[in-house]
C-alpha cells in the first residue's frame, strides 16, 4: 500500500483522502498554510486552488523530489470565472511539472467533484479520475492506488493531455457554477 500525503484540507482533499483511505493506503491531510508539518508520503496530492501553488512550491518544492505529485487544479480566472489563466499551448500541470524537474507530476482528479468521488458514483455511473502524465510507473501506481478505493481511473495520456483535462475541468465548473448541473453531477465515463 502507498503512503499518501493530500496538501489540503477543503472538500476535495477530503474527498480524495476517503478514497485512498477505503483502498487501505495510509492518508495524512496537511493543511495548506501548515509548513510545520512534514510531507512524508511517496504520493502528494495538491489539493490546492490554483493561485496556491506558488506557495506550496516555495515552502515545499525541495521537499517534493523523487515523489510523484498530483495537480488537481483548475488554472481559473477567479475574478471573471470565465476563462483559463494559462496559454493556449500549456497547462498548470505543465508549468508544475517545470518548476519540479525532479518530482513525477501527474494530473488527476481536477474533472471531478469532491460529490462525486465521494458518492463513488456519477449518475449511475462508477465516478472515473482521468490521470495524465509523462511516467507510465507514477501513472500506474496512482491509478492502482484509486481503483483500490472503489473509484475507476483511465490512464488519459502525456502530461500533454493535462490541457485537455483542464478545459474539462473548466467546463464542468462553469456548469456546475451556473447551475446547469449540480455539484453532485457532472461528467460519467462509459468504457
Amino acid at each position: 500500500m502507498s503512503h499518501i500525503s493530500i496538501i489540503g484540507t477543503g472538500n476535495m482533499g477530503q474527498a480524495i483522502a476517503g478514497v485512498f483511505g477505503k483502498g487501505g493506503h495510509t492518508v495524512e491531510l496537511v493543511g495548506e498554510n501548515d509548513q510545520a508539518t512534514a510531507v512524508s508520503g511517496d504520493i502528494v496530492v495538491l489539493a490546492v486552488p490554483y493561485p496556491a501553488l506558488p506557495a506550496v512550491l516555495t515552502e515545499r518544492g525541495a521537499s517534493l523530489a523523487g515523489k510523484i505529485v498530483v495537480d488537481i487544479t483548475n488554472p481559473l480566472n477567479f475574478e471573471t470565472f470565465d476563462s483559463l489563466v494559462v496559454g493556449s499551448d500549456s497547462s498548470a500541470t505543465a508549468e508544475l511539472a517545470a518548476k519540479l524537474p525532479e518530482s513525477h507530476v501527474l494530473k488527476a482528479f481536477n474533472t471531478t467533484f469532491a460529490g462525486t468521488l465521494v458518492a463513488g458514483t456519477v449518475g449511475p455511473n462508477t465516478t472515473t479520475v482521468l490521470v495524465a502524465g509523462d511516467n507510465a510507473e507514477a501513472k500506474s501506481t496512482l491509478v492502482g492506488a484509486i481503483t483500490a478505493g472503489g473509484v475507476d481511473a483511465i490512464d488519459a495520456g502525456s502530461l500533454k493531455r493535462a490541457r485537455e483535462l483542464e478545459a474539462v475541468g473548466f467546463l464542468q465548473l462553469t456548469l456546475a457554477a451556473n447551475e446547469k448541473v449540480s455539484w453532485t453531477g457532472g461528467f460519467g465515463v462509459v468504457a
